[in-house]
Parts: C-alpha cells; structure tokens; sequence
C-alpha cells in the first residue's frame, strides 16, 4: 500500500507540472539559449520582426503588422532585408490570420514555411527548410498572414 501511496503522489505532481499551458513554458523561454528573444519579447503587439542574427540578435531587419512581397524592396515594412534573417518573432494579434508565413522568394513563391503565434519566435533558423527543400536562415525573401490551415510546414 506505501508503495501504491508514493507512486500516486509521484504521478500526481508529474501530471500537475505537464498541465501548465504550453504558453507559459514558450514565453519564459523553453530554450535556454533564446534568452535575447525572450528579453525583446513586446508582448501581442500585432506585428512580426526579423533579426539578421540567432537570437533576435544583430540587426533589426524590420517590423510590420501587414504583408511586405519584398523584402528588399521599402515600403512594407522590411527593406534590404532579402537572404539575412536568422531570427524571426510573431506577436501578432491570435484569431484570424495569425500565423506569419515566410517566404522563399518574394511575391510569395518558391516555398513557405510558417510560424505560429504560439511559438513567439524561431531564435536559429538554420535548423529548419521550406516546403521546397531550403534552408530558411538567411533566405527569407517576404511574408505574409495567414490562418494555420494554409500552412504545412512549421519553425521550431
């Protein structure tokens, strides 16, 4: 019977750590490493913004809370920003098109991949491809928002 009493208390507390929200764990920063990202966290602001840097690091590529086609050319929010992203964040509004889907290459083609507005941010893009096979760090090209039903593939 003790043992019966000691495994419940055990699996009672393992379940009561599992049943916070994933959120809480996301925005205190999972990744040890993504301390920057967390610090320039800005809260549900509506837009999205690039680093050329891991970490949200380096230089700021731009911020926006619509679409830009082009992301080297100005005027919708990112300018002489093509193939130097390293870091991406999505404190985008939830509901509706809340997901941001990066782009290949500008005008929206060539291969996607998306980040959710529950990740927060992608801190190192180098671990993650396109829908066409590519690395995405540095070969974001534009961006867009969407809902997470037109999205197959997903930052990390």
């Amino acid at each position: 019977m003790r043992k019966f009493a000691i495994t419940a208390a055990v699996l009672g507390l393992t379940a009561l750590g599992l049943g916070l929200p994933a959120t809480t764990a996301q925005a205190a920063g999972s990744d040890v490493q993504a301390t920057t990202c967390n610090n320039k966290w800005p809260g549900r602001n509506g837009n999205v913004y690039a680093w050329d840097a891991l970490d949200c690091e380096g230089s700021a590529l731009g911020v926006t809370a619509g679409n830009d086609a082009d992301w080297n050319a100005a005027g919708g929010g990112f300018a002489n920003a093509w193939d130097k992203a390293s870091s991406v964040m999505n404190a985008g509004y939830t509901g509706g098109n809340d997901v941001v889907q990066f782009w290949y290459v500008q005008n929206y083609g060539g291969g996607y991949t998306c980040l959710s507005p529950n990740e927060y941010f992608a801190d190192n893009l180098t671990d993650n491809t396109f829908t066409n096979g590519s690395v995405v760090n540095n070969n974001i090209r534009s961006h867009k928002w969407v809902t997470s039903g037109s999205c197959a593939r997903w930052l990390t």
